[in-house]
């Protein structure tokens, strides 16, 4: 099942897909279920799914509905009715780098030091770096940004994996926005290329292992719109990653202790040319199947 959060008169609801473009408003059907990590606490406690406490509350409850192309179309013209959040609020948010191929050569171009990119692709640890605080993250149709002090700035398409119990409990869209230009200089420079104000995004919904079913066979899509008009489109597939998401899961665990919600972007197989870089009021599109699309326009910070 895929599960939004959303805002109705300044107050924040969580729903439940139950079927095309229908989603289950649970908080009004039950005032505890006011968000995601409530409800993966309770489904914890009881031992049982995330997706059993949600029809539990479906099968149980009288609640509104609503339609979700209508809160992709009120976020994107703000409207006064109901709008998409971030669809949780990850404590930690880490990220895996060089885990496709296509990355690695990138990495490798624009680098005076392209060795420490092919060492690290064929190395047993991954790449795994801090990546933003819950500050510096925004949701659906919120501002991602491109550093004042950078001249060569892409977004990253990733799927995100969601953490809860040291165990992986869904998945998400993410843009990992990137200062190729810093960290081209140095490798050293990473936290300056890769953290920053509004460095990152997800969303626009929370789907679990079922809704998803096997995250390393996905497709993936970027989309970058400027003044109305497409100047980039690219796809990959998320089996063309070198370590699945399980494995870059047990390495960010291992003597590193997360707290829950901890939300991990894998990497892209999507880059823009070595020509393009983005600009003040772009339009970035990550597109991942079984997931959604997350929207959001490009500011410099």
């Amino acid at each position: 099942m895929r599960y939004y959060q959303f805002s109705i008169r300044g107050e924040s609801h969580l729903g439940v897909e139950t079927s095309d473009d229908t989603l289950f408003d649970l908080t009004s059907a039950n005032p505890h279920a006011t968000d995601l990590f409530a409800l993966l606490r309770a489904a914890s406690l009881m031992g049982v799914s995330l997706d059993h406490v949600a029809r539990q509350i479906v099968d149980r409850g009288i609640a509104s509905t609503l339609s979700i192309e209508e809160l992709h179309e009120n976020s994107v013209k703000q409207t006064h009715g109901p709008k998409l959040e971030m669809p949780f609020l990850p404590p930690e948010v880490w990220a895996a780098g060089v885990t496709y191929q296509s990355s690695m050569f990138e990495r490798q171009a624009e680098s005076d030091t392209p060795d420490v990119y092919g060492k690290v692709y064929a190395a047993d640890r991954p790449e795994v770096f801090f990546k933003a605080t819950p500050s510096r993250v925004t949701g659906p149709y919120g501002e991602v940004g491109i550093r004042a002090d950078s001249t060569w700035d892409v977004p990253e398409p990733e799927l995100a994996f969601v953490l809860f119990d040291g165990k992986v409990a869904g998945y998400t869209c993410g843009n990992d926005m990137s200062s190729r230009s810093i960290e081209g200089d140095n490798p050293l420079y990473l936290p300056q290329a890769k953290v920053y104000d509004k460095s990152c995004s997800i969303g626009p919904c929370f789907a679990t292992l079922d809704a998803v079913g096997d995250p390393q066979d996905l497709a993936v899509r970027l989309t970058i719109q400027r003044s109305g008009i497409e100047v980039f489109n690219g796809t990959t597939s998320t089996s063309e990653m070198f370590r699945d998401c399980e494995y870059i899961a047990d390495w960010l665990q291992r003597h590193n202790s997360v707290p829950d919600g901890t939300t991990v972007v894998t990497g892209t197989g999507v880059i823009p040319p070595m020509d393009f870089t983005l600009a003040e009021g772009d339009i970035v599109n990550v597109e991942i199947e079984a997931i959604g699309r997350l929207t959001n326009t490009v500011t410099v910070v």
